[in-house]
């Protein structure tokens, strides 16, 4: 919402149509993300798994990833990010090079059979994410100005 909006909504009363398009959002919201979490686990992987997986095919840019970038993607702690970067490895989802001009910063690669199971999950939330897109745009444009 830009801020004249924003502005223009702070001293405006809050209507029951308003309430109702948030709740519709959060619900949608929380529908996407328990499609999500089930389909991880269809596949073998936890939700944070996947999560974390997509965070580092999906980097801006493309390029390498840091621990650090996960952590902030995620918006965890860095040492929460480091034990998961553990548990991928273990997984064999996620491999750890050293960075050639930082040898001391470390970036995740991701394994073939983690590409493999996130292009098998992304299919399925572009899917999923095409049958709700009606629903979304009908609650994030209802507001005018």
């Amino acid at each position: 919402m830009s801020t004249e909006k924003s502005q223009r909504r702070r001293g405006a009363e809050i209507t029951q149509a308003d309430y109702h398009a948030l709740s519709q959002f959060r619900y949608l919201i929380r529908c996407f993300l328990e499609f999500s979490q089930n389909a991880a686990k269809a596949v073998g992987l936890q939700p944070r798994h996947h999560q974390a997986l997509l965070a580092i095919k999906g980097f801006p840019g493309g390029g390498p990833v840091s621990v650090g970038d996960l952590a902030e993607r995620l918006r965890i702690r860095h040492h929460s990010a480091v034990e998961l970067v553990d548990r991928l490895s273990e997984a064999g989802l996620v491999e750890r090079r050293h960075a050639e001009d930082d040898q001391r910063k470390v970036m995740l690669i991701l394994t073939e059979r983690a590409e493999a199971l996130l292009a098998e999950l992304s299919a399925a939330h572009l899917d999923e994410l095409s049958r709700v897109e009606p629903m979304l745009t009908k609650v994030l444009s209802r507001r005018d100005g």
